[in-house]
This record gives structure tokens, sequence and C-alpha cells, in this order.
């Protein structure tokens, strides 16, 4: 189950690098790239973190799946489109789901619970850091929208879930699910998290 949800990680955020590169109006090679780097960006960064094998170099199916991902999403990213959530949904879904693949590849390597969910976080939200880079935005990561704190939060229920004996494919179910809710609920409800600057000074 891990590894199809690795897999579906993989797919949601491939799809939903080919919308922002169709938002952005680019043409079937930034489409290709946008959507690659989006995929598979964050777990690349967390296996070299880890000093293991880059999983998509290893295994040609998350390329199958990223490849596959990014042409059907651009046969048919009208029908896609026309929910105005379908970016949104997308990549709360791939969050969640790396979310708890980081967790577990940082468990598999022995690390102790606070390095995991780290782990975890920056493989959820690393492909989207690049993603809207390339896309010449500013990374939602670094704005004020709950974005790596629903991951960070994911990532307690994941141990607190563990604590409590739950199965392990209830967690990962749990957990993945806790992150996409928590995102597509600030999204909806315009929460975010405090700063330090007044309503003048994000006007200018």
């Amino acid at each position: 189950m891990f590894y199809y949800f690795d897999l579906l990680g993989t797919a949601a955020f491939a799809a939903s690098g080919v919308l922002a590169a169709i938002h952005k109006r680019m043409d079937f090679f930034g489409i290709f790239i946008i959507a690659f780097v989006t995929a598979v960006g964050g777990g690349t960064l967390r296996d070299l973190l880890l000093g293991v094998d880059i999983a998509w170099m290893k295994d040609l199916n998350y390329m199958y799946v990223t490849i596959g991902a990014t042409i059907f999403t651009m046969f048919f990213h009208r029908e896609v489109d026309r929910n105005n959530w379908s970016l949104a949904i997308l990549d709360s879904i791939g969050m969640g789901v790396f979310t708890v693949v980081g967790i577990e590849k940082g468990l598999m390597n022995a690390h102790v619970p606070l390095i995991c969910i780290t782990l975890g976080t920056l493989t959820a939200c690393f492909g989207g850091v690049i993603r809207d880079i390339l896309a010449n935005e500013i990374p939602i990561i670094f704005k004020k929208e709950i974005y790596a704190t629903a991951c960070i939060v994911g990532g307690m229920v994941y141990f607190g879930l563990t604590y409590l004996n739950v199965s392990s494919n209830q967690v990962t179910v749990y957990v993945a699910t806790t992150v996409v809710v928590i995102r597509l609920l600030s999204l909806y409800f315009d929460l975010s998290l405090p700063n330090i600057y007044s309503d003048d000074s994000e006007d200018n």
C-alpha cells in the first residue's frame, strides 16, 4: 500500500505541475519539465538527504506514472480545469501522500520522529517549491497560507496513531486525509498563519 500511495502522490503532483504550466501558457517541453520536477523534486531531495538510491532512478514506474499523468492531464486539462479547485485538490492529495511516504522513509532509515516529520514535510513541499519558482511565482510555502503546517500536523498525527497501535494501512489513510483536509479547509475558509506585516505593507 505504501508503494502505491507513493505512485499516487507522484501522479497527483505531476498533474498539478501540468495545470500550473498550462496556466503560464508554456509549450509542451515546459509542461513536461514542470510536471516532472513537481512529481519527483521532493522525493529526490529526501533521498539525497538520506543517502539512499533516488527512487525514480531505481524504479522506472515513477517515470511511467509521471509521463502518463502528464499526458492525460494535457489532453483533458480543460475538463479538469473547469473546477477552480482542481489544482488545489491535486496539490493537496500529493502533499498528503508524500508526507506519509517521507515519514516512513525516515523510519526505514532509523531516524527519530522529529527528523521523520521534517523529511515528510520536505517530500511533500519541495516539488511544489520548484514548480512555483520555475513558473515565476513566490512558492506557496513562503506565503502565509497553511501549507507546510498541514504536513507537520499530519506528521504528529502519524506518530500519535502509531503510539495507539493503529494498523499501518489505517495510519497511512488517516494521515494523508488529515493533511488534505487541513489544506483544503484552510483555503476554503481563507485561514492563514499570523505574520509580522500590517495590511498597508501587504498592499504595497
